[in-house]
Formats: structure tokens, sequence, C-alpha cells
């Protein structure tokens, strides 16, 4: 293969870019206990007959939808998100943007279920207006957030994840990243066959 040349900015920014996400990415005492309790969740929500329910906005949504497959397909968890165009045109036109999610919690979850709430900034409404809505109905809830260490969301779950980085592929990144390390941990491995 023949030697390519790269440009020393180009080269400065990735260096940088990758550095950044090792240092989010790096897992402490708290983080591997905050993925053990994300497994041990799961796991209860699956005994006691619910689902893990994901929810995000925009880049959040698509890693939501992603995970609730592979935690369904994969490991075997009853797994969903709210990321149907219908639903939500639906329930954001009758209740507004800001109560769509809440509206689709209320309508849609059930005693055991998990709710699993992502935003990148924390600051998300429909995300907090979501999670409160999980709490009058009793159910088990995960967060991740990141940008700033006061977010609201930060500390409204049992287990919360909070990712320092004020870059949001960095955080998006990272949420992926531990969500997917709690599901190889349900399944016990990290390699598997993709059927």
């Amino acid at each position: 293969m023949p030697a390519v040349s790269v440009d020393p900015d180009h080269k400065a920014f990735l260096d940088d870019y990758v550095g950044r996400l090792h240092r989010a990415t790096a897992i402490d005492d708290g983080a591997f206990a905050a993925i053990s309790a994300t497994r041990a969740t799961w796991l209860r929500a699956r005994e006691q007959g619910g689902r893990v329910i994901f929810i995000g906005n925009g880049g959040s949504a698509g890693i939501a939808s992603h995970l609730a497959i592979d935690l369904a397909k994969n490991a075997s968890v009853p797994a969903l998100c709210f990321s149907d165009a219908s639903m939500m045109s639906c329930l954001a036109n009758d209740y507004g943007f800001e109560d769509w999610i809440a509206h689709a919690v209320r309508l849609s979850a059930r005693a055991g279920d998990c709710l699993v709430a992502i935003s990148s900034s924390g600051r998300s409404k429909n995300i907090l207006n979501a999670v409160a809505q999980a709490r009058t109905m009793k159910l088990d809830v995960i967060t991740l957030s990141g940008m700033n260490a006061d977010n609201p969301l930060r500390n409204l779950g049992d287990v919360n994840f909070f990712v320092d980085s004020r870059s949001y592929n960095i955080v998006e990144t990272t949420h992926q990243f531990w969500m997917m390390a709690a599901i190889d941990l349900v399944i016990g491995r990290a390699e598997y066959p993709a059927s």
C-alpha cells in the first residue's frame, strides 16, 4: 500500500478528537457500576414481564432505535423505541412537542417497564417530561446526558450516565458505547453471530 500524505492540521485535529473520545469512554469504577446496574435493571424488567423503552431526539433517537433492536434481538430483553412518525405527529399535534413522549409513555408503558432517556444536553423538555411521567407510573429510569454537569436530566434516574464533553458527537458516541457494553454484558460476550 503506498504511503499516504496526511495534512498536519487534519492529523492534529484527529489526534485531539480521538483523545477526547478516549477520555470520554474511559471507564472507571463508577461507569462499571452504572453499566452493571443497567444490566440488572433490564433483566429485572424482563423477569417482571416488562420491556425497556428507549427515547431520544435526533441523533439520540437514532441511538435509541438501534439499542432497542439490539437489546431485543441479541439479548432477548423485550425493548421498543418511540420513533414511529405517525405516533410522534399524532401526539405532538394533540399535546404539543414538549409532551408527546410523556403521553406515549402514559399510553404504552406498563408496570415492570424501564425507561431509558437519552438527551445529549440533558435539557430536552420532551425527555424531561417523559421521565416525570415514568416516575408517576413508578417505572425504573435510566438517564444518559452530557454537556454540562448541571443539566436537569443528570440526576433524575435510578441509574444516571453523564459524559463530560461539550461535543455532541463525542457525547452520542459515548452513550451508544456504554449502552452497547450493557447489552453485551447481558449477553455475556462481546462476539456473537448477527442472527
